[in-house]
Order: structure tokens, then C-alpha cells, then sequence
């Protein structure tokens, strides 16, 4: 039976090496050891890596991927299939959540852009009395909108489960250096002011369709980081926390760029 380092299988399965020892610490792939003490996968280790990827892309917590293994490696195909449907609905649940909250925000923002419309253009310097930073919003709502996108925005408005969340990244290779390029494009130019746990950046709120979008995507690859987005009058603020392990990618992604 062949066997590999864990570089050797790092670069055949496209996962980070430190995310393979920490797979290894939260018992979901297991490695022998050397006569030196360096590990040693067998070809079971890909096809476990795949299930592993597979699960995570549908938005499975690690401790959620750890029982569903125990079944995938005891059970039939038929057995996988039963544990993996409720947790599959619940996920949809959460998805179907989340978007009803960016549908929301969405409708916000139309809002501000027709209020934004249909203000004269006027010489002069602007003034409460011309509306530009009260926007007219429905009665009983206020001006300002948050949108809090976390894995479970019950689960983080109980336990800020983001704080206990595992410090790894689904994307790899070109995945992850699009994804960086993505943050980089948004967020130019945006003002950054260190908070406790994380971030806060300021910019045009024109861009919050944007912004909006793609956390909700790190959401489903990098579940350790929290966002909340704070919409106020022609400005954005997106507020990025995260857990210690996980401040170098905080700054990576959300940093300014060199």
C-alpha cells in the first residue's frame, strides 16, 4: 500500500498542511506515524478528504462532518443518505433566512437611491432640511439598517458561535487567491479603524450590494469570521470579527493591501 507525507498529500488533494493537522486534531483524518514521528497517509486519505470538502461545501459544521463520517465509514450508501437529509434541510433553512435578510436589505438600499433621485441638485451646502442624511423610512423603522451575517443568526445572537468556530478554510489554490482579490477590489480605499476582535471599515454605500454578496460567501467557506454591516446614510460600515487563530487571514483579506 502506498503512502504519503503530509506535503505530498497536501499538494495531491490541494489542502493546506496546516489544515490537515488540524483535521487530524479534531479527529477527522487520522495519520500514522514514522519511525521519526512524521505522519503517514494511505490512499484512503484522498477519498476522505473529498468527503470531508464535499461536506463542508454544503455549509456542514466540522463536528456535524465528524458524525457523518462515522456513518459514511460503518454504513451503507443508504445509511449516509438518511443522517445527511435533515442536516441538508436545516442548512436550507438557514440559507433561505439569510436571503430573506439580504432581500430586505436590498429593498433598503432601492429606497435610499430613489430618495438619493429625486433630490434637487442644489448649489448650496447641505442641510438637515434637505433630507440628504434622513432618508424617509417606514413608520416605525429606523434609518439606519444592520445586517448581521453569521453560520446560524440564531445560534450567534445566543453564543457568538464564530468565537469556537474551527480557523479553517474550505477555499484552496486559485480559490482562495480570487477570493483575497475579491476583498482587495471592495474594499480600496475604505477607511479602517481597529476594533476589539477585528475590524471596522468605512466606505461609499454604494458598495453594499457588493460587500453584502460576497460575506455572505465567506460565510459558507470560512465560518470563524463574523460580519455585521451598518448602513448609514451615504456611508457603510462593515464590522469583521474573528477568534485569535484566525486574526493573520482577518488581516489577509480585510488589512490594508501593501
Amino acid at each position: 500500500m502506498s503512502t504519503m507525507r503530509i506535503s505530498q498529500l497536501a499538494e495531491r488533494c490541494g489542502v493546506p498542511a496546516t489544515t490537515l493537522r488540524f483535521y487530524e486534531s479534531a479527529g477527522l483524518l487520522p495519520a500514522d506515524r514514522n519511525a521519526s514521528g512524521y505522519r503517514l497517509y494511505g490512499e484512503e486519505a484522498v477519498e476522505r478528504l473529498a468527503f470531508i470538502g464535499a461536506a463542508k461545501h454544503l455549509g456542514l459544521p466540522l463536528e456535524e462532518i465528524g458524525e457523518l463520517l462515522a456513518v459514511w465509514e460503518a454504513g451503507a450508501c443508504a445509511d449516509v443518505k438518511a443522517d445527511l437529509r435533515p442536516r441538508i434541510s436545516a442548512r436550507l433553512d438557514e440559507a433561505e433566512q439569510r436571503t430573506a435578510e439580504l432581500t430586505a436589505f436590498a429593498a433598503s438600499l432601492h429606497t435610499a437611491l430613489e430618495h438619493l433621485d429625486a433630490l434637487p441638485d442644489r448649489a448650496t451646502r447641505c442641510d438637515p432640511e434637505c433630507g440628504f442624511l434622513t432618508p424617509p423610512a417606514p413608520i416605525g423603522a429606523s434609518r439606519a439598517v444592520n445586517i448581521v451575517l453569521s453560520p446560524s443568526r440564531r445560534a450567534a445572537e445566543e453564543t457568538e458561535s464564530w468565537r469556537t468556530a474551527p480557523v479553517a478554510c474550505s477555499l484552496t489554490g486559485d480559490g482562495l487567491g480570487e477570493r483575497t482579490a475579491q476583498w482587495h477590489r471592495l474594499l480600496d480605499g475604505a477607511v479602517r479603524q481597529e476594533i476589539p476582535d477585528g475590524l471596522r471599515l468605512t466606505m461609499p454605500a454604494s458598495r453594499a450590494g457588493g460587500i453584502a454578496a460576497l460575506a455572505a460567501e465567506e460565510q459558507q467557506c470560512c465560518p470563524f469570521f463574523d460580519f455585521r454591516l451598518h448602513l448609514d446614510g451615504q456611508y457603510l460600515h462593515v464590522e469583521v470579527r474573528t477568534a485569535t487563530a484566525g486574526a493573520e487571514l482577518l488581516t489577509d483579506l480585510f488589512g490594508p493591501t501593501a
